[in-house]
C-alpha cells in the first residue's frame, strides 16, 4: 500500500481535476436523499433521477410514501432495476421512519442502517450529504480507484477500504473525497476503459502502467 502521504498528492491530483464533484442524485430533502440513494443500489444516478421526479411529486413525505399503495410506487419506478424489491424498501423504510423517528430521517449511522434497503454506504451518503456529518462511502468506483492506486490491499473488503482511507485521509476531507473518487472513477479512471494516457497519476498505477505497455506493443 502507498503511504499517507503518496494518498494525499494522489487525491490532490483528483481535486484538482475535478474540483466541483458532488453528488449526481437530484433531491430537496433528507428523506428524499434517503430513498434516491435507496433506489439507486445497482442502478445509475440517470436512472434514478429518470424517476424520482414523478415518485416525489406523488410522494414528497415519507407519511405519502408510506401509506402508497405498493402497485403505486412500483408503477412510478419501474424503469430503475430490481424495482419491485425497491418498492418494498423504500414504503417499509417511509413507516419505519413514521414509526419510529417521527417521520424524520434520523442522523446516526445506527439509526439509518436498522431501516429497510439502507445499507453502510447508503446511511455514509445521506449522513455526509444531507447533514454534513463525516462519511466515506465506498460504492464501485471508490473501490476500484483505492485498489487500482494501492491506496488500500487488494483483496480488501469494502469496509476495509472505507477504514483505510479514514486512516489516511482527514476527517474534514472525507466527504469532499468521497465524491472527487466517484468523479475520478466514473469519467476518467473507469473500470473497462480508463484514460490512461492522460492520466496525472500513471506512474502510482501498476494496472495503468502495464496497460500502457500492451498498447505500446500493439503499435510496434
Amino acid at each position: 500500500m502507498i503511504s499517507k502521504e503518496k494518498t494525499m498528492y494522489a487525491l490532490s491530483e483528483m481535486y484538482d481535476m475535478f474540483p466541483d464533484a458532488h453528488g449526481e442524485l437530484n433531491y430537496e430533502t433528507s428523506f428524499q436523499l434517503l430513498i434516491a440513494v435507496i433506489l439507486s443500489a445497482q442502478a445509475t444516478d440517470v436512472s434514478v433521477n429518470k424517476a424520482t421526479p414523478k415518485l416525489f411529486a406523488s410522494f414528497p413525505t415519507a407519511q405519502s410514501l408510506a401509506e402508497a399503495p405498493l402497485e403505486d410506487i412500483i408503477d412510478t419506478i419501474r424503469t430503475i432495476g430490481l424495482y419491485r424489491n425497491k418498492a418494498k424498501n423504500i414504503k417499509a423504510c417511509a413507516q419505519q421512519l413514521l414509526e419510529r423517528f417521527d417521520g424524520e430521517v434520523p442522523q446516526t449511522r445506527e439509526a439509518l442502517m436498522s431501516l429497510p434497503g439502507v445499507g453502510r454506504k447508503t446511511a455514509n451518503v445521506v449522513l455526509g450529504d444531507a447533514f454534513g456529518i463525516p462519511a466515506i462511502a465506498v460504492d464501485t468506483h471508490v473501490e476500484r480507484i483505492s485498489k487500482r492506486l494501492r491506496i488500500c490491499k487488494l483483496n480488501a473488503n469494502v469496509l476495509e477500504v472505507e477504514e483505510t482511507l479514514m486512516r489516511k485521509v482527514p476527517k474534514e476531507l472525507w466527504i469532499k473525497t468521497h465524491h472527487t473518487m466517484i468523479f475520478f472513477g466514473r469519467y476518467h479512471c473507469t473500470a473497462r476503459a480508463p484514460k490512461c494516457t492522460e492520466c496525472p497519476l500513471l506512474s502510482m498505477c501498476q494496472e495503468g502502467k502495464e496497460r500502457m505497455k500492451k498498447i505500446s506493443k500493439k503499435s510496434l
